[in-house]
């Protein structure tokens, strides 16, 4: 994994969707710059797109401000303590949001996700080892009201994680 990594909303909804204008080619163009190294100085980012080094720094400062954008350092959970990882699938009854936001609010929680499919909400959990994870699985998320089932996919193996999808 690498540091520095730049993580994008859906940059291309529009301002209804998520109170940000839709971006313009060059703003585009600076997420990709960064998608590929997030420590890209702003002077070569200018370079690579037209603009001066004072006017990406204004760009990027507003991306991330209207949370277009997020600027991360992505790491290997297996190389900084954390030995397990997974994939949660949930069925709710009644209303999404409330077991959703307290998801959210658990710290072992990197990922929920509202799907239409065979489980109403998809969850990636990261704890230090089995018995973390099943602590979290059967006394937080099983417990949650609304939580009328639960799925768990343990990952054995991370075999990619990539954030340089680009934009549309």
């Amino acid at each position: 994994m690498h540091s520095g990594s730049v993580v994008t909303r859906n940059a291309a909804d529009s301002k209804s969707a998520h109170g940000a204008p839709p971006l313009d080619a060059v703003s585009r163009a600076i997420i990709e710059q960064l998608q590929e190294d997030g420590r890209r100085p702003y002077a070569a980012i200018g370079k690579a797109v037209g603009l001066s080094e004072a006017a990406v720094r204004q760009r990027v400062q507003k991306l991330l401000d209207q949370g277009v954008m997020q600027i991360v350092a992505v790491t290997d959970p297996l190389t900084v303590g954390f030995r397990r990882q997974a994939m949660i699938g949930i069925n709710v009854e009644g209303d999404l949001d409330p077991v959703a936001d307290a998801l959210t609010a658990m710290d072992e929680v990197e990922y929920v996700v509202v799907t239409a499919g065979s489980f109403d909400l998809l969850i990636e959990i990261v704890c230090e080892d089995d018995d973390h994870l099943l602590d979290v699985i059967n006394k937080r998320v099983r417990t949650l009201p609304g939580v009328r089932s639960t799925e768990s996919f343990v990952y054995l193996k991370l075999r990619k994680q990539t954030y340089t999808w680009g934009t549309r």
